[in-house]
């Protein structure tokens, strides 16, 4: 299978790119940092990288070109994704997070969904965030864009089923796993890495739909979804 990583650099997108490479796929990374992705090919010279930002005006060039040099794609993750703390709402953080959550995976999301559509088959995962759940006030661009992306998905969703076409999109909703994007106080479950990867993996290999990870997680959204507002802005 022909793998692409939008967002590997580092966390969960590296730790991915690792398993997968070890199962004998073909991998394709992106990041923003050409240190870290000429780090990561040395250490696996069968892998494919591409260095560009998914808010730059020639990120969907770019990705063709990587396409392109791999010889297709069945398999495309957007794992690209920013988010930091924002108690002062802090406009760079909120319109930094928006850039890359919202506009960025807009741009690969569609052109990917066309060439899978080209293509007569293909899947889509995109990492969103137990966060898009709900709003939240540590966060708020951060849990607004993520609840974008998880719509977006389940849009997508539905239109491969109207189009009666081969295209499975799978919409991964992370709890707190140990990576640097793992910021602030209060955090509980938290995953390695590496089990968040591998449970990533058999959800995308199952083509669900949504999937939380760990599956833990699904627990915990089943009762943000119900919590009324009154009980809910105590911890929002």
């Amino acid at each position: 299978m022909k793998i692409i990583i939008i967002g590997a650099t580092s966390g969960i997108g590296k730790e991915l790119a690792q398993q997968y490479l070890a199962q004998g796929h073909t991998v394709a990374i992106t990041g923003r940092r050409e240190a870290l992705l000429q780090e990561l090919k040395t250490q696996f010279p069968a892998l494919y990288t591409s260095c560009f930002d998914v808010q730059a005006g020639d990120a969907v060039e770019r990705l063709q070109e990587l396409i392109a040099g791999m010889g297709g794609v069945d398999l495309l993750i957007y794992s690209a994704g920013y988010g930091d703390p924002s108690t002062k709402l802090v406009a760079e953080v909120e319109l930094d997070s928006t850039a890359t959550n919202v506009m960025g995976f807009v741009k690969t999301a569609t052109f990917t969904f066309n060439y899978f559509l080209q293509q007569g088959h293909g899947q889509l995962a995109v990492i969103s965030s137990v966060a898009a759940l709900r709003g939240n006030s540590y966060a708020p661009a951060y849990s607004a864009s993520k609840a974008y992306v998880s719509n977006y998905a389940e849009g997508l969703n539905i239109k491969a089923r109207k189009l009666h076409t081969n295209i499975v999109v799978t919409d991964i909703r992370p709890g707190f796993v140990k990576t640097k994007m793992a910021k602030g106080n209060g955090q509980f479950w938290v995953a390695p890495v590496s089990t968040a990867a591998r449970q990533i993996i058999a959800a995308i290999a199952a083509k669900k739909r949504i999937a939380y990870i760990t599956k833990r997680w699904a627990l915990i959204a089943f009762i943000f979804k119900r919590l009324p507002y009154w009980v809910y802005k105590r911890i929002g």
